[in-house]
């Protein structure tokens, strides 16, 4: 909204600033910020008049000391997102009005499984059928909408390799599918990370600057140029949403970290790994997700393994999943657990970030 203060620059050249998107996007991230910081105590207290969802039965004993603490604290980073995009992003931007579609989509998902979780008529939410079947749905519009309208015409349906300067993979028309895959996978990927106060939140700030960088650079044509990444016109103002996503996530994460005074719940990770995955596909760096959200993935996998093992040979190869379960199991404390996997992430988005000056 306050982009289009540039067009009275004839009058008052200082606005002339508002155009850019590293203003807009440092903006949008202080506004984000102050927002969630703001509206936070006064959101957990309302959520605390709500019944609190009780500790899932497997996770660690530890855990049952948490009973009572607020979930659905994701409505703080949307709000605080949604306000500051509205207010910085330039809303005429497809990819800006992708991200907020699907972000919004996924977080009524969230929030009313969440929301279920509470009341005393469905403790267990909403059934994994339905739950994946309405985020299929999602990732179907999202996949349709980029094979239609590609983010680069020329590559609409290949895949860039990290770390090399010309490979690319066309998939043709299993673009589909897999958009569908990643769009699915990274957010319930993020749900499962989210089992310990501010490995999430924290993971998700680390992935989020670091496609911040990458959307930057594909929208800026020297500099895609340059790296020899593809060119996707339009994909700077990407920057600007994600700077408002981080700003909400940091300003949560507050009231977040351990001990965490109130938790994300479905109600913010579902949308969270959904918008990661989406900037994946708009900027198109999908494979690159696989480095950046690295963490992700290993939690992921790691329910995965665990579930196939347990089935097919009755042997569990973790002491419990997911991954961050294990390490809590064999002894680590839980901030330990957090801080380490934290770690772990910005070497992951630094590796990620080398791919550019491997090009």
């Amino acid at each position: 909204m306050l982009y289009y203060l540039y067009l009275l620059k004839s009058r008052f050249s200082p606005l002339n600033v508002f155009q850019y998107i590293t203003f807009r996007a440092a903006s949008a991230f202080l506004t984000s910020l102050f927002v969630s910081l703001a509206t936070g105590p006064g959101v957990i207290r309302w959520l605390r008049t709500k019944k609190a969802q009780k500790i899932r039965a497997d996770t660690p004993s530890a855990h049952q000391a948490k009973t009572g603490t607020p979930a659905m604290g994701g409505l703080i980073i949307y709000l605080a997102m949604l306000f500051s995009c509205l207010l910085w992003a330039r809303l005429t931007d497809r990819f800006v009005l992708l991200l907020l579609v699907t972000c919004t989509a996924l977080w009524m998902l969230g929030y009313a499984d969440d929301y279920l979780k509470a009341s005393e008529k469905r403790k267990d939410g909403l059934t994994p059928i339905v739950k994946m079947g309405i985020q299929l749905v999602i990732a179907i519009g999202v996949a349709a909408y980029l094979y239609i309208d590609p983010p680069n015409g020329a590559r609409a349906t290949s895949l860039s390799v990290p770390y090399s300067k010309e490979w690319v993979i066309d998939i043709g028309i299993l673009y589909i599918p897999f958009c569908m895959m990643l769009l699915v996978g990274s957010s319930n990927a993020v749900n499962l990370a989210d089992g310990l106060d501010g490995l999430a939140c924290g993971t998700i700030i680390i992935s989020a600057l670091t496609y911040s960088i990458l959307a930057y650079l594909a929208g800026h044509a020297r500099f895609s140029e340059y790296l020899r990444i593809i060119p996707v016109p339009g994909a700077g103002e990407i920057t600007v949403v994600l700077g408002s996503l981080v700003g909400a996530c940091l300003g949560f994460l507050w009231y977040n970290a351990y001990p965490a005074t109130v938790f994300m719940g479905d109600t913010g990770s579902l949308f969270l790994g959904g918008a990661i995955g989406v900037v994946a596909l708009c900027i198109k760096q999908e494979l690159l997700l696989i480095v950046v959200g690295g963490i992700f993935v290993a939690e992921a996998l790691s329910v995965l393994l665990q579930v196939y093992s347990f089935r097919i040979h009755k042997k569990r190869i973790f002491k419990m999943a997911p991954l961050h379960h294990h390490f809590e199991m064999i002894g680590w404390p839980e901030s330990k657990v957090t801080i380490r996997f934290w770690i772990v992430a910005i070497i992951l988005a630094l590796v990620a970030l080398a791919s550019l000056k491997l090009r």
